[in-house]
């Protein structure tokens, strides 16, 4: 009698829920329960493969730390800086900055690249400017002609088609006659600013290395503190390029081409067979193809689009390109006997399948499909190391690379479980080429511009600016199940569900990031 009472102010919404599951499993019963079982082993194979490559990737680099083996130390830069200076034998380097109406950066780009500590006389920048807002080509090409006065050998060249996107650009800028003369090339997006010194620090290690074809640098996210996405954002590359750029550079001499910072050997670039448009990751797919002829990459030691939008826009590219190219590349991979099997093994299990496809489908299958639906089927059972304990150490060996964001890190588990249905979306239309697979969004950059605009009057948007209907109904599954976790359950997943449903509505309703209304 006591339950009966305890339980009457809730009865209708317990009806109504108990009811809603009774149906679901009288319907769906027979299906369901093998669906979910079937996933559920899936999702816990694919957890252990992600586990595995962590520890692994834990243990290089532990390894790479306390014996100092990265592979940059090998080379002798000191020494090949003293003999470059010495002999006075600088090479031609030609600097490429394709931009697309990049208004707010491009002063800073084109300034940046023109202030590099380098002989004047031995280097091109070269900016590629696709901008279909002819007053903001007025203004680029203004720019240039500044720096030309000022004895930089500026090249400015503009298409009146945006053939290949950034692609097209580079291929055409390598095809000018001036830079036949050339012997490297480093690519700089708009968003980028080097340090003054950054061709003293790369050019070397290529001078007397060669079958190096690519020295990767760092970057540095100057806008990382803008918002609390922008940290999120920072805790997710950090690992990108702390660990699994580092393992690549330390064990096989390959890596992806992060698309900005790298200084290429032209030669490199033209026995991969020169840049392609096929994907929306070109810059992937050169350092694929690059290395599958032999070539070496080493990495040594930008801006962050700050705007939910821009993001989703950017993973979206990140996530189906990959998934496009190892579609594209799988046999020819298998078939390339310049490189040792292990290599290959490296590059389709270890660089495509487990870190581009498998990382982004078991975070959003497994913590924003199976474990809500668990709640719903008791059929299911979820044992502690498969919901906890893996995840956990997956967790921290992600987050441990930005110690400055540990303390939110349960906002970054929380923030990259919602863009893992972007990013497992994206990877599927990549694998099957479906409509978007060939979509190429700019990524918006604000520059200094938000924190010009803190001071002025709030800016008004519409509604539908702000709405994202996919998250809001994740949102509502997911709350829908915590409540249903709420009061029928008895292993506590509420907790996690509320947090993630919170998420999903926060993020479904606009508010993360920073606002720019159209």
């Amino acid at each position: 009698m006591k339950k009966f009472i305890f339980k009457e102010p809730r009865l209708g919404f317990t009806n109504t829920t108990s009811s809603l599951s009774y149906t679901l499993k009288s319907l769906g019963g027979p299906i369901l329960v093998p669906i979910l079982r079937a996933a559920l082993v899936l999702c816990t194979v694919m957890s252990l493969m992600l586990f595995i490559e962590r520890v692994y990737m834990a243990v290089i680099i532990l390894f790479v730390k306390l014996f100092g083996k990265k592979r940059y130390t090998k080379y002798r830069l000191n020494a090949m800086k003293e003999d470059l200076e010495l002999n006075k034998s600088y090479p031609m380097v030609l600097i490429q900055i394709p931009m697309y109406n990049e208004k707010e950066v491009y002063k800073l780009s084109i300034g940046a690249a023109c202030s590099l500590s380098w002989p004047c006389n031995r280097f091109i920048v070269q900016v590629l400017d696709d901008s279909t807002n002819e007053t903001l080509r007025e203004l680029v090409e203004l720019e240039c002609k500044k720096w030309i006065e000022k004895g930089v050998n500026v090249k400015y060249e503009n298409r009146h088609n945006r053939n290949g996107y950034k692609a097209g650009a580079l291929r055409e800028g390598l095809q000018k006659q001036y830079v036949t003369d050339c012997e490297f090339v480093v690519i700089f997006d708009a968003d980028f600013q080097p340090d003054k010194d950054f061709l003293w620090r790369t050019i070397p290690y290529l001078l007397e290395n060669p079958d190096l074809g690519l020295v990767q640098a760092r970057w540095k996210f100057v806008n990382a503190d803008e918002c609390l996405m922008t940290r999120l954002q920072e805790m997710s590359l950090d690992y990108h390029f702390s660990v699994e750029q580092e393992v690549g550079s330390s064990t096989y001499s390959f890596f992806g081409f992060n698309g900005t910072a790298g200084v290429w050997r032209i030669q490199a670039i033209h026995d991969a067979g020169g840049w392609k448009d096929r994907t929306t990751v070109e810059d992937m797919d050169l350092a694929v193809r690059a290395s599958l002829k032999g070539w070496k990459f080493v990495f040594v030691k930008n801006e962050l689009p700050s705007t939910f939008k821009a993001y989703r826009f950017q993973q979206h590219r990140w996530s189906c390109g990959p998934a496009n190219l190892f579609k594209k590349m799988t046999r020819e991979i298998l078939q390339c006997e310049r490189v040792s099997i292990w290599k290959r093994f490296h590059v389709i299990y270890a660089f495509f399948f487990v870190r581009k496809i498998v990382a982004h489908w078991v975070t959003f299958f497994f913590y924003c499909i199976v474990i809500p639906a668990s709640v719903l089927v008791p059929e299911i059972k979820l044992t502690k190391p498969v919901a906890i304990y893996i995840p956990a150490i997956i967790t921290l060996l992600n987050a441990v690379c930005t110690p400055r964001s540990l303390h939110l890190v349960v906002f970054w588990i929380l923030f990259e479980n919602v863009m893992s249905l972007h990013r497992t979306k994206a990877a599927i239309i990549g694998l099957l080429e479906a409509n978007r697979v060939n979509e190429w969004v700019v990524t918006e950059k604000l520059g200094n511009t938000m924190k010009q605009k803190k001071a002025a009057k709030k800016p008004r948007f519409r509604l539908g600016e702000r709405i994202h209907v996919q998250e809001l109904m994740m949102g509502t599954f997911m709350l829908y199940c915590a409540i249903h976790d709420l009061l029928f359950g008895k292993d506590h997943f509420f907790i996690y569900l509320l947090l993630q449903a919170g998420a999903f509505f926060v993020m479904g309703f606009g508010y993360i990031g920073t606002f720019v209304p159209s």
